[in-house]
């Protein structure tokens, strides 16, 4: 309770100040948009749209070989069949070799209040799950605690309805999703990688029960977002299995997000936390705690990050060089039920200083140094990081 407390009062604490906002790397926090909501936006009176987003990134551990990857490579397409309805998909290659569709959902506008919609879907929690862009965080690799938590990118098959409300300034989504797999494949829940395993990513999903997520973003401060998450369902369990105890587990999950900026600051922050039953019989089924009582599904989950960066270029240049600052904490292994015991080392935490050269809004070039470290207080490999990035 005491983490809790603090990451609520430092969220609060970058909102301060009250102005109107210039773009930044984040550009406007109120205004921002991902590459979905920005084919969706567009101003085309009916056809094709086409876009794309990539990264580049060379990653050196201390003391051991770097690697250099072209990580990802996203390519848009958006439809659009009249003012009402339209369709957007992401194509992503993910280093060079694995292709995987990241979103493909058809949208029917009601109004700007109420929008319908159907296919595979970001989850919206926390900020980056959303707003994974290159072009629209700051560090070479997005935080950790967004890959095993959230994790990011989280997207599932569902159906739901979207909007926004400008005269109270609130933006909702509420959706119905398949769940995470119980077991995917060879893979299952737990340890480090936490819940990462369990994506289905619309890949001849199993279907078990429905899970809810939902929503709220505030904008009703100049330079100021705000946005409350909310996710509630149960893993899906396979037909072989379905009836036995530990087959499936429960998952509440809830995320509170800020992003703010100010003339050449911006900030934010995140908090996640993520509560699940039925763990001691998932154990119990996927796991051998009698060979290692320190590798299972922990019965909680939970991390936060904050981040400041400073434009150290003039306001008026198109151009925008970052130095940023990020601090995580972030936990898979908060809670532990049975014969489960903590595994010290899945209690992390990671400093990324680093610089953003924005060369014109669709790109960057990154560079940062992490500093890891986990709670068996073990010297973990510090890493350096290069990475270019496009978002067009």
């Amino acid at each position: 309770m005491k983490n809790v407390l603090l990451v609520v009062a430092l969220l609060i604490s970058t909102m301060t100040f009250s102005q109107t906002v210039p773009d930044s790397l984040y550009t406007n926090p109120q205004q921002q948009e991902n590459a979905a909501q920005r084919i969706l936006s567009g101003n085309v009176s009916s056809g094709v749209t086409v876009g794309g987003y990539g990264e580049i990134t060379y990653n050196q551990p201390e003391g051991d070989n770097g690697e250099l990857d072209v990580q990802r490579l996203v390519l848009l397409f958006g439809y659009k069949f009249s003012d009402k309805v339209q369709f957007v998909t992401e194509v992503e290659l993910e280093h060079v070799e694995e292709v995987y569709v990241e979103q493909a959902f058809l949208q029917y506008s009601l109004s700007d209040r109420v929008n319908l919609r159907g296919g595979l879907m970001l989850v919206p929690m926390g900020i980056v799950n959303e707003y994974h862009e290159p072009t629209t965080f700051n560090g070479v690799e997005r935080p950790s605690m967004d890959k095993s938590i959230v994790p990011t990118t989280w997207r599932e098959i569902g159906v739901g309805v979207s909007g926004r409300f400008d005269e109270i300034s609130l933006g909702y989504q509420a959706y119905v999703f398949t769940g995470f797999a119980s077991v995917n494949g060879s893979k299952v829940l737990g340890g480090k990688d936490g819940l990462r395993n369990g994506r289905q990513k619309g890949i001849q999903s199993t279907v078990d029960s429905p899970n809810l997520s939902a929503k709220l973003d505030y904008y009703g401060l100049p330079g100021l977002r705000l946005g409350l998450s909310g996710y509630v369902g149960r893993s899906q369990a396979q037909d072989d299995v379905e009836d036995i105890d530990g087959s499936s587990v429960g998952l509440s999950m809830v995320g509170l997000d800020a992003r703010y900026a100010y003339k050449r600051l911006t900030a934010r922050g995140q908090f996640v936390y993520a509560g699940l039953t039925d763990t001691e019989a998932y154990n119990e089924l996927y796991y051998d705690l009698d060979a290692d009582p320190t590798q299972g599904l922990g019965s909680a989950m939970q991390g936060w990050y904050l981040e400041a960066a400073f434009n150290l270029l003039p306001l008026t240049k198109e151009q925008q060089l970052y130095a940023f600052a990020r601090y995580e904490d972030y936990d898979t292994n908060a809670k532990v039920e049975g014969d489960l015991l903590v595994n010290d080392t899945f209690n992390r935490t990671e400093w990324t200083l680093g610089l953003s050269y924005k060369l014109t809004p669709g790109a960057v070039v990154k560079a940062d140094y992490q500093f890891k470290n986990d709670a068996t207080n073990n010297d973990l490999p510090n890493q350096l990081n290069f990475g270019i990035g496009v978002w067009f």
